[in-house]
């Protein structure tokens, strides 16, 4: 996409010109010259590529924070920044809370049903009110409490998510679909009061390092012995730089990324000889009173309301779709729904997989999983289920990758890997650790190569201009995939809940780094972006970083319906109970 410039001309250049040409047998010199700054004005100043030919704003401070970060410094247009900050403003209190009973409480917070029925029927909505007060019981004047609200049904494993919607003077409304036959609740959990997401959103934007990492150095020593030390390492990132002042480190900066990384300089080696990474401590910036605000009776904690029981009557209405799964559709919300335990895409039309249907699928794939712990699930998934498939000894650490599975009856090829630091993984070889752009750059592509990357979790711990950075590099090398050879299936896997509600693991960070993937990958064409945010936050099972084998086998169905979608059949989906079973009423 171009968009006009609004930056200066090149004017003083053309000056020069006419400077040059005054001599006429230098005329059509001139007139070439002439041309060439009008397309040099052309290029630079009349048009530019918006995401990757971005002009130089100027410096926006962060807050809270000595350093200056720029959208140029991210990789981005100036344009973008403005749109990214708007998807991910989130109200916070317009005062420093310093006094508990201020905050919100999740035993004073209430939600009601508006309009109650005595019955509805599959395919309307229910519209629920929320109500934050204080420890006082007073109305709550301004918002942003994190609340999670779904509908469910325990006996049917059924269950649908609702967006929460903030009117910004302590009240709150969900407008929750009735998708399938038989009862139904409501449940509304408070996950962060509004002076909670103040701190989240303090911490996240200065420079304070939350998590720290480890740098192994090894090397010869005297006698034929061998030195090892083991360092502080970090990211570096901002225009002070280093979380350790003066000359004390070592930096490795990656060629094509400029991603730079510090590790304290060792005491007897060089740095060249550092060999292995690892998770290090986490710090924890909370005073006391931020801490208190944290408590579990705080946290992610279910509120009163109505408990009435919704009854739900069969419809002649659709719900769901018959279209097939492809790149470039849009995420509704709800994005789909449980019932009996299996997932229901509103996006496109998904199936259950067999094994047999699964290598029927993937034949003659090459996969590339990339990211973090809930991709090598995937590929964990795939090798106990794909009849035949091996994993090939790499001899590397079967939690740490890189991986690698075959099956050769059917041409299959699975590898995973983790993404480069920072990464919160127990030591691994350093060179094992690659930037997820950098590898995308060095695949060939084509109809057999299927790509999936997800980048989340271990990136809450860092400023999200840098978050902002990584994810332009990853846009960068997607894009020049696709150029080189469109029919590559590349898919983002969506960040899910965690079972951490704190200040290091906070599902609201990753619900801010999922909005920024959305938002810098909305306009890309050929990219899937598999939504499992509202799969894990609704389901009944407690929430976990790594998301139950239920709920991966959901996700893999969804890959794998985005993969070969020729492999499954259309289905309407319309539902209707018979003797207490679920039965299709129409099926092509």
């Amino acid at each position: 996409m171009v968009m006009p410039s609004k930056k200066k001309s090149n004017a003083p250049v053309c000056r020069l010109c006419s400077l040059i040409c005054r001599p006429y047998a230098l005329l059509q010199a001139c007139f070439l010259w002439t041309l060439f700054c009008l397309a040099l004005w052309t290029l630079t100043d009349g048009i530019h590529i918006k995401i990757f030919q971005p002009t130089r704003p100027e410096p926006v401070p962060c807050n809270n924070s000595s350093s200056i970060i720029s959208a140029f410094d991210m990789g981005i247009s100036d344009e973008e920044w403005e749109r990214l900050q708007k998807a991910i403003d989130w109200p916070i209190p317009d005062q420093e809370i310093i006094n508990l009973n201020q905050s919100t409480s999740p035993v004073h917070s209430t939600f009601s049903i508006v309009g109650f029925k005595e019955s509805y029927k599959v395919g309307e909505k229910i519209s629920v009110i929320i109500t934050a007060r204080d420890h006082n019981k007073n109305l709550k004047r301004y918002g942003g409490d994190f609340f999670k609200a779904k509908l469910f049904n325990a006996e049917l494993k059924a269950s649908v998510y609702g967006e929460v919607l903030d009117h910004h003077n302590g009240t709150y409304s969900v407008a929750l679909l009735l998708p399938w036959e038989g009862q139904a609740q409501v449940s509304v959990r408070l996950e962060h009061s509004s002076e909670v997401v103040q701190i989240l959103k303090k911490y996240r934007d200065s420079s304070f390092p939350r998590s720290h990492y480890n740098g192994y150095f090894e090397g010869p020593g005297l006698n034929k012995t061998k030195i090892h030390e083991v360092v502080e390492c970090n990211l570096k990132w901002g225009a002070d730089g280093s979380w350790r002042k003066g000359d004390c480190c070592c930096e490795y900066k990656d060629i094509k990324t400029g991603t730079v990384w510090q590790c304290e300089r060792p005491k007897e080696l060089s740095c060249d000889q550092l060999v292995h990474h690892s998770y290090g401590h986490l710090e924890d910036p909370l005073n006391l009173f931020e801490q208190q605000l944290f408590t579990k009776n705080l946290t992610n904690v279910a509120i009163r309301g109505d408990k009435k029981v919704i009854t739900v009557l069969r419809s002649t209405a659709l719900i769901g779709t018959m279209e097939k799964c492809r790149s470039g559709m849009k995420t509704p919300v709800p994005a789909g729904f449980y019932l009996y335990d299996v997932w229901k895409s509103f996006v496109c039309n998904t199936r259950q997989f067999s094994p047999a249907q699964m290598a029927n699928c993937l034949k003659n794939k090459t996969v590339y999983l990339m990211g973090d712990s809930t991709t090598r699930q995937w590929f964990e998934y795939l090798e106990r289920n794909v009849p035949g498939i091996k994993r090939m000894d790499l001899h590397t650490p079967p939690a740490n990758g890189p991986l690698m599975a075959v099956e050769l009856k059917n041409n299959i090829i699975v590898h995973w890997r983790p993404h480069g630091v920072p990464v919160r993984f127990s030591k691994m070889p350093i060179t094992d650790l690659h930037y997820i752009s950098n590898d995308i750059d060095e695949i060939a592509g084509g109809p057999h190569a299927v790509i999936v990357f997800t980048f989340f979790a271990h990136l809450v711990f860092h400023p999200i201009t840098f978050y902002v950075y990584e994810v332009a590099k990853i846009r960068q090398s997607v894009v020049a995939l696709l150029r080189r050879a469109p029919e590559t299936t590349i898919i983002i896997k969506s960040g899910n809940t965690a079972g951490l509600k704190n200040i290091f693991q906070s599902d609201w960070h990753v619900l801010q780094l999922d909005t920024v993937m959305r938002e810098m990958f909305r306009d890309i064409d050929g990219v899937i972006f598999l939504d499992v945010w509202q799969m894990t936050s609704c389901h009944y099972l407690r929430e976990h970083i790594h998301p139950r084998p239920v709920i991966i086998s959901n996700e893999i169905n969804m890959f794998l319906s985005h993969v070969s979608p020729s492999c499954g059949l259309f289905k309407l989906i319309l539902f209707h109970k018979e003797n207490g079973k679920l039965n299709w009423l129409s099926e092509g």
